[in-house]
């Protein structure tokens, strides 16, 4: 296992402190989140009682092999939501959504109690928009939407599988945009996104994370807050 998977692992078992005896919990997408549901599942072998919303069909299959309740649609709301990110940045704004499935994570952000982001120190960043933004939208008149969001000073590129256009669990397409320079005002452009027609959901997270464990070379850093 490498360095960053080993820190991974560390920030992932650090949250699962977090999480109690009938919880309901938002389980997220990717590498990091992997290591947080298979940590959940040996204690659910063990005797935990959870319940869980997975923000992807990847996560969900597996939550449900490790013998975790998975639910779609439930009533109550999320008691603690664990997710990786692609870049955070020092007022805990976030980029999501390189693995593809930012509308449903953000779905599930924005419906805990509590949003708890697990990553290594690679992730940190002083300015949000080092890699790109993802943006879910939809395939009919993909094109024009494409341009629109090239208005806002993007270069726009339409996220490729393997013999066609990258489709998400939600049957849409998605647009990576990447800001030159970095992203100035976050809240700002997230607008603006938002408001372009044919757009779902934008990889912008804002406001949305409640704390941070950042597993970094020397140990555990917390950002934010955990409780």
């Amino acid at each position: 296992m490498s360095v960053h998977d080993e820190q991974k692992r560390a920030a992932a078992r650090r949250a699962l402190e977090l999480v109690e005896p009938g919880m309901l919990l938002g389980i997220g997408s990717g590498t990091t989140a992997r290591f947080f549901i298979e940590a959940l599942g040996e204690r659910v072998a063990e005797g935990l009682r959870v319940s869980a919303v997975a923000t992807s069909r990847e996560s969900e299959e597996l939550a449900r092999r490790l013998g975790i309740v998975v639910v779609d649609d439930p009533l109550q709301p999320i008691d603690l939501a664990v997710d990786g990110a692609d870049e955070i940045d020092p007022q805990l704004r976030l980029i999501k959504g390189h693995g593809g499935a930012l509308f449903r994570e953000k779905l599930v952000a924005s419906s805990a109690r509590r949003f708890i982001v697990i990553a290594d120190a690679s992730k940190l960043a002083r300015r949000l928009g080092q890699t790109f933004v993802p943006v879910e939208i939809l395939p009919f008149l993909w094109r024009q939407t494409a341009r629109r969001l090239a208005g806002l000073g993007a270069d726009v590129r339409l996220r490729a599988g393997q013999d066609t256009p990258y489709v998400t669990d939600n049957g849409n397409f998605i647009l990576d945009l990447t800001f030159t320079g970095g992203i100035e005002d976050p809240e700002g452009v997230a607008a603006a996104i938002k408001a372009t027609t044919g757009v779902l959901e934008h990889g912008l997270f804002l406001g949305l994370a409640t704390g941070a464990i950042v597993a970094e070379v020397e140990g555990l850093r917390i950002l934010g807050s955990l409780s």
